[in-house]
């Protein structure tokens, strides 16, 4: 077996203003105490020059996050000097993740979560390829090491027991994203059975129109929170925006869907933005859950 390193990030109290000038889309209905509220963020990784820099990003991420207070969310992209900063602008959440070439090394599929709320139980990473133990393995043809984190949480407030899996499937290739959707497919079926689970992240593909959804869809069971929801915020909005104008095409390349008994409240993608300023390239995406 080989070892991991696993980095906890929690950070002291501090608080952050947040500019009336945001656009922001508000949750249809106060949240329940038992809801939690689920986004998954692909947080583009930090570019040090440039008009989209992380610099000039960071304090319109981290009001977007502050405005959005999600229980648990999952990232995408980040580099370890990019989530020290995130953890530090959110003084309420912990982390969890690993570098996909090991250790602090390369982009990570970072969980955070509200302390005061859900409690890790166990956690553990795989890579998305033939020998998904080898950390920084690739075996597919993508250029980029994919990788999944996973946590099992048990919600403090319901005491409810779910786990929570992170990823990002291959930019390029798309028998890689095939391959990766059934060794989660795989790994989810051994799974402990019968808790709930969420799986999100960023999928390079269009959800309802790719192989990849499907596999995980009509073949894993799982379900789409998008499709689930009461309500939908943003239901045009394409949750990629490439820094540019926002597009409305319904394209969702970024996915939360779940399996286990639930109910989903609403679903949305975030246009949140500073005049013509994104904090990502991508929108987040979020839901709000509740188990049975």
């Amino acid at each position: 077996m080989i070892s991991r390193r696993t980095f906890l990030a929690s950070t002291a109290l501090a608080t952050a203003a947040v500019p009336g000038g945001l656009i922001h889309a508000q949750a249809p209905q106060p949240k329940p105490d038992a809801a939690l509220d689920v986004m998954s963020y692909n947080l583009r990784y930090a570019a040090a020059t440039g008009p989209n820099n992380w610099p000039s990003r960071r304090p319109l991420m981290r009001d977007l996050l502050l405005q959005e207070r999600p229980d648990v969310f999952g990232t995408q992209e980040g580099v370890y000097p990019q989530l020290k900063d995130l953890a530090a602008d959110l003084p309420d959440y912990r982390w969890i993740g690993l570098g996909r070439d090991g250790g602090s090394r390369g982009e990570f599929m970072a969980v955070f979560y509200r302390q005061d709320r859900l409690e890790p139980l166990g956690f553990d990473h795989f890579w998305l390829s033939d020998t998904p133990e080898v950390m920084g393995s690739s075996t597919w043809g993508n250029s980029n090491r994919r990788m999944v984190t996973w946590v099992k949480f048990e919600d403090r407030r319901t005491k409810k027991v779910f786990q929570f899996w992170n990823t990002h499937f291959d930019h390029q290739i798309e028998l890689a994203r095939q391959k990766s959707a059934n060794l989660v497919r795989e790994r989810m079926a051994k799974a402990a059975e019968p808790e709930p689970l969420v799986l999100l992240g960023d999928f390079n593909a269009y959800s309802g129109d790719s192989r990849s959804y499907e596999i995980l869809t009509k073949e894993a069971g799982l379900t789409d929170t998008w499709h689930a929801a009461k309500a939908r915020i943003n239901a045009d909005a394409n949750s990629f925006n490439d820094f540019s104008p926002l597009r409305r095409e319904s394209r969702r390349i970024d996915w939360i869907l779940f399996r286990g008994p639930a109910e989903v409240d609403h679903a949305a993608v975030v246009t949140t933005q500073s005049g013509t300023q994104w904090p990502s390239d991508h929108c987040p995406v979020t839901a709000r859950i509740t188990w049975r």
